[in-house]
């Protein structure tokens, strides 16, 4: 290790504020998306998020219901009788099943579309300068 003796001051002589990545719509730098592709990704993460959600939910309510038709079943009832308490049973869950399934279909069809959209603007590439950066000028090698 070789100690010059100097204190560091904390700069680097290679450092460039202005070579800091621009943010979208930062003013400076790359032009903000527009349209559809500004809510791409949020849109992605979202059904991605609420698809999940509804897919535990939708599994847990099938074990509560196996565990119903078992329970009720212990007493040699079945639960495909077509009495009353039968009927009750399979259709506790009803409301809360057709919901899980109607937001696994929304959440399902919103993460679609937004990787839809980020897949047709993949390529598009802002306007800065024109320069071609390689994975030399990534790696801060000269």
């Amino acid at each position: 290790m070789d100690y010059s003796g100097t204190a560091n001051n904390g700069t680097d002589e290679n450092y460039r504020p202005d070579a800091d990545a621009p943010q979208d719509g930062d003013g400076g730098g790359r032009p903000a998306r527009r349209g559809l592709a500004r809510y791409a990704r949020p849109a992605l993460i979202a059904g991605i998020a609420i698809a999940g959600i509804c897919a535990a939910l939708l599994v847990i309510i099938f074990f509560l219901d196996s565990f119903n038709a078992t329970v009720y079943s212990v007493g040699g009832k079945d639960i495909a009788d077509a009495t009353d308490e039968a009927k009750d049973i399979r259709d506790n869950y009803a409301a809360v099943r057709a919901g899980g399934i109607a937001f696994l279909a929304a959440g399902t069809a919103l993460a679609a579309a937004g990787a839809l959209v980020i897949y047709r603007h993949r390529n598009e590439r802002a306007a800065e300068d024109g320069e071609d950066v390689d994975f030399e000028d990534l790696g801060g090698r000269a």
